[in-house]
């Protein structure tokens, strides 16, 4: 018997801790699936799906091909937009509230209660963000924009702080030994250390927010969301497929683009 054996039947047995693991996970399933309600299936609903499933495969290629306001392209750029302006307005203002999480940049009590705020600030949806901002600035991309921004700063400045916290103080420690002022340690010490990370994060959370700037339309704050719900429940399924297929290419390909880009910042 070999050393990899004998240390495989030296492992402690615990089947007891397998068993009332696996006896929770199957409870919890069970609860879960009580709650399928079958019968609240309307008579229609698989005529419907059937109808949802065709206008995909047979879209509306006027609608599609369309570059007005109404189009296809012209939908999918403003969801693009509202995305990319609201990640890097969110990005801007994670920074300092980044810096103020960090427990080895500030004091912890104050790290504590940034961080409090920033727990309260990714609380709350972004449904309910975009309702309210719709009642501040009125329905359009702008409430879109402020929304995207909100839900932005809460996870951006959470993902900051372990780059923050993460970083090589020595490098500090050397140039403070060397006289170097402040601003250029900031410049020279955190700056390199921190730009490519906080760049990556921004990219990934652009790849999100895309998704988010779409299910804000359904609010009316702009973007492709609104005229996919008026498709919808207007039974007009072929322009709902011609919606849906459009945000599916754009969404693969800013994830294409996106995962190279930050590949790159990553590994250098």
């Amino acid at each position: 018997m070999n050393l990899v054996e004998k240390q495989l039947y030296a492992a402690p047995k615990r089947y007891w801790y397998y068993g009332t693991l696996s006896v929770l996970i199957i409870l919890l399933i069970a609860w879960s699936a009580s709650t399928v309600d079958l019968s609240n299936i309307e008579q229609n609903g698989w005529s419907i799906a059937g109808s949802i499933l065709a206008g995909i495969v047979t879209p509306d290629l006027e609608l599609l091909f369309t570059f007005n306001k109404q189009g296809v392209a012209y939908l999918l750029l403003e969801t693009i937009s509202i995305a990319f302006l609201g990640t890097i307005i969110g990005s801007i203002l994670a920074i300092p509230l980044a810096f103020l999480s960090a427990s080895n940049i500030v004091p912890k009590p104050v790290a504590y209660l940034t961080r409090l705020l920033l727990i309260f600030i990714r609380t709350i949806p972004a449904l309910v963000y975009g309702l309210m901002l719709i009642r501040v600035t009125g329905q359009g991309p702008f409430a879109g924009v402020l929304t995207i921004a909100l839900i932005s700063i809460g996870m951006l400045a959470k993902l900051y702080v372990d780059a923050i916290e993460d970083l090589d103080t020595s490098i500090l420690e050397s140039m403070t030994s060397i006289g170097c002022t402040t601003f250029e340690k900031i410049r020279y010490g955190i700056v390199p250390q921190l730009f490519s990370v906080f760049l990556s994060i921004m990219i990934y959370r652009f790849d999100m927010n895309l998704r988010e700037a779409s299910v804000l339309g359904l609010v009316g704050a702009g973007g492709i969301g609104a005229p996919l719900l008026f498709a919808m429940n207007a039974y007009r399924w072929n322009e709902a497929g011609s919606i849906l297929i459009g945000l599916v290419i754009l969404i693969l390909i800013v994830e294409l683009s996106s995962n190279k880009i930050r590949n790159k910042l990553i590994r250098g």
